[in-house]
């Protein structure tokens, strides 16, 4: 029986706008799921515990198959520009490669296997955990394809601050005994749902950042800048609080850092604009700039007191060369021991993801104490990972150099206004990162995360959202 060319085509157009639909369904999916992960992750002490990196790690793997599915129906499988996430990648498989046995050892009728890590399982759950922030990251660039998906994105990594900081400064004025809300939550010990105070600060830092360029650069946010603001005094106001010296450290290098793209912003365009124009925006621009400082001065002062200056008493006292701390905790002393473990392991490292394994061999204490972190995520780079670890390092910071040079030359209105907050918030991390490593916790790297993949999306179409934003038809 033959079929008529009619009933054919017929056939193929519902067949193809089956697999539209079924593809628009899969990217919903994948993103809204994304955003989920986004807002629950750092929920549970930042998802440290195996049991929460893994159904982290399992969420974002499924998101990956149904990436795959959404492909396959589609035909288009990358967007955007993914290079940035390639180190990471290539960080990954090097944590594999640390982790294989070269060679085996026969102790005492033992066999015991001889790699470059000194904790192979460890360098394997490091691949595993950093392979899924990688692919999270793809998922986001990959999936935000609109500016209405790109706001939501931004407000995301901005409500995942937020409610932390709510939940720090209602915990810090309620908990009267061990266990709020979270069962290990001690009283008088950390901030938010962190366990650490100072883990709290990576979650705020890139909020702080995309709040900051927010208010200062993006011209269509209209009354929601006072929505902004607030958010970013609460956020500031529980940075204070929660009494941690490299956050607030990181969070004033950041306001200063977006107060300079202001000045950058307010620029006369051409010469032909005049002088007396000039002169006006370089001084609106340094007015603002003094009164964000002066804002940050005064608000440390009064919310931190005797807090901030007890801080920066135990700061020196980490900083000393004082004989008498048996524990060898201070930054100081881990540091020293660190360096010591880099010129045992120069090239190859001594695992990434093993530094606890390694660090007690050299190390001199009491025992009391042994360091789990370096309390400098670079240093500790260099210790785990060695050169090949710092390669890998600058093969990243340089691809995201061109990502933030492409990023300020193509993107425009609000778009661009959330790339420079998302450089704020990398530099404010990046300072943080000099005596702190908040970004062990997987829920802070993700959001992390978020921030590189808003500089590796290509321009999104602003004008219908933008139109509504203007005629008030979007809240």
């Amino acid at each position: 029986m033959e079929h008529s060319p009619h009933h054919n085509g017929s056939f193929n157009e519902q067949e193809g706008s089956a697999r539209t639909k079924a593809a628009r369904v899969l990217s919903a999916i994948v993103f809204y799921g994304l955003i989920v992960l986004v807002l629950i992750t750092p929920v549970p002490y930042g998802s440290v515990e195996p049991w929460s990196q893994a159904a982290f790690q399992c969420a974002v793997f499924a998101l990956g198959f149904l990436w795959c599915i959404q492909a396959m129906l589609t035909g288009a499988w990358l967007a955007g520009d993914m290079r940035l996430f390639l180190p990471l990648v290539a960080a990954s498989a090097f944590a594999i490669l640390q982790s294989l046995s070269w060679s085996q050892l026969n102790l005492a009728g033992v066999k015991v296997g001889n790699a470059l890590s000194a904790d192979p399982f460890e360098s394997w759950i490091f691949a595993l955990r950093l392979c899924a922030l990688a692919l999270a990251g793809m998922l986001a660039v990959r999936f935000t394809h609109n500016y209405l998906r790109l706001t939501i994105l931004v407000n995301a990594v901005i409500i995942a601050g937020l409610s932390s900081a709510i939940f720090g400064i209602v915990r810090l004025t309620m908990q009267h005994r061990d266990g709020f809300v979270l069962a290990w939550l001690s009283a008088g010990g950390g901030f938010a749902q962190f366990i650490n105070k100072n883990h709290f600060a990576f979650v705020a830092e890139p909020a702080i950042g995309l709040l900051a360029a927010i208010i200062l650069l993006s011209r269509d946010a209209g009354h929601r800048k006072l929505l902004y603001l607030s958010t970013l005094i609460l956020l500031w106001a529980a940075l204070v609080m929660s009494r941690s010296r490299g956050g607030l450290l990181a969070g004033s290098v950041e306001m200063i850092v977006a107060g300079l793209f202001f000045i950058q912003a307010k620029r006369p365009s051409t010469m032909g604009e005049g002088l007396a124009r000039r002169t006006r925006s370089i001084g609106l621009a340094v007015v603002t700039v003094i009164a964000i400082m002066i804002v940050v001065a005064v608000t440390t002062m009064w919310l931190g007191g005797d807090q901030l200056s007890t801080g920066v008493e135990t700061a020196a006292t980490e900083m000393s060369n004082r004989a008498d701390d048996h524990e060898g905790s201070r930054r100081r002393d881990i540091w020293r021991a660190t360096w010591q473990m880099v010129k045992a392991h120069p090239i190859a490292g001594a695992g990434l993801g093993a530094y606890w394994a390694e660090i007690p061999m050299y190390h001199q204490a009491n025992g009391v104490l042994t360091p789990q972190q370096a309390h400098n995520e670079y240093l500790e780079l260099l210790a785990t990972g060695g050169l090949v670890g710092v390669a890998l390092f600058l093969w990243f910071a340089l691809t995201l150099m061109q990502r933030i040079r492409r990023a300020l030359a193509t993107f425009t209105g609000g778009q661009r206004a959330y790339a420079v907050g998302a450089i704020v918030g990398i530099v404010g991390v990046g300072v943080h990162s000099l005596v702190d490593f908040g970004l062990h916790m997987t829920g802070n790297a993700l959001v992390f995360v978020m921030l590189l993949a808003l500089l590796s999306l290509n321009k999104v179409d602003q004008r219908g959202l933008m139109q509504e934003h203007r005629t008030g038809a979007f809240h």
